[in-house]
């Protein structure tokens, strides 16, 4: 697999110098919210919903007081909003009992909180507590195939794997929104801008 990562990294600085998540949050625990709401839908949607929900609910404690039902009705438009109000009720629980109300920051506790996947884990400790990691997306999976960072079968925990292996620590949480922002706009699944992209001569897609 050849590794093209220097020319990659070069090329993202340059289109997306001033890439950030698009998630609106004003605390860790806001954000993992927001990641467990983002879940097949549009962050647009989220920051939508989120607005309303974190006046009401800025905290885990002020989340508990709200209850699972009036979650439901606040995230609705967010869809599976069954699923995802009991991750969230069921993770806010666990954050105040085992935590002190405190996110945990690292993986192994993160990743044991009801509705929380590498993903969301890996977005959170990127974004909230600024350590080193790589969030593997659909966005982020496709275009690290395409671009010969990964194999063409690889899965999201073995793409993780190869990005960490060759994307410097002190670049992996912007890569990863970098990224996102190159497949959500430019190599999208359907019709990628590949005609006007530097890295065409570089890129796997047949």
């Amino acid at each position: 697999m050849e590794n093209n990562i220097d020319k990659i990294l070069n090329y993202f600085d340059n289109k997306f110098p001033n890439a950030k998540c698009e998630l609106e949050y004003s605390s860790p625990y806001q954000l993992l919210v927001a990641v467990i709401l983002s879940a097949q839908c549009t962050d647009k949607r989220v920051n939508q919903v989120a607005e309303t929900l974190f006046k009401l609910a800025p905290t885990p404690e002020k989340m508990l007081e709200l209850g699972e039902e009036n979650l439901k009705k606040i995230i609705h438009s967010c869809g599976f909003y069954n699923n995802k109000s009991k991750s969230i009720m069921s993770a806010t629980k666990s954050i105040i009992e085992k935590y002190s109300g405190q996110v945990p920051n690292n993986m192994e506790q993160l990743s044991s909180l009801s509705g929380v996947g590498r993903k969301t884990a890996n977005v959170v400790l990127a974004e909230a507590f600024n350590i080193p990691s790589i969030a593997v997306d659909t966005h982020v999976l496709r275009v690290s195939k395409r671009l010969g960072l990964t194999n063409e079968n690889s899965t999201p925990e073995k793409c993780e794997q190869d990005l960490l292996k060759i994307v410097p620590k002190s670049k992996q949480a912007k890569f990863h929104i970098q990224a996102v922002w190159f497949g959500r706009y430019f190599c999208k699944a359907i019709k990628p801008e590949c005609e006007t992209c530097e890295l065409k001569s570089i890129c796997k897609r047949k």
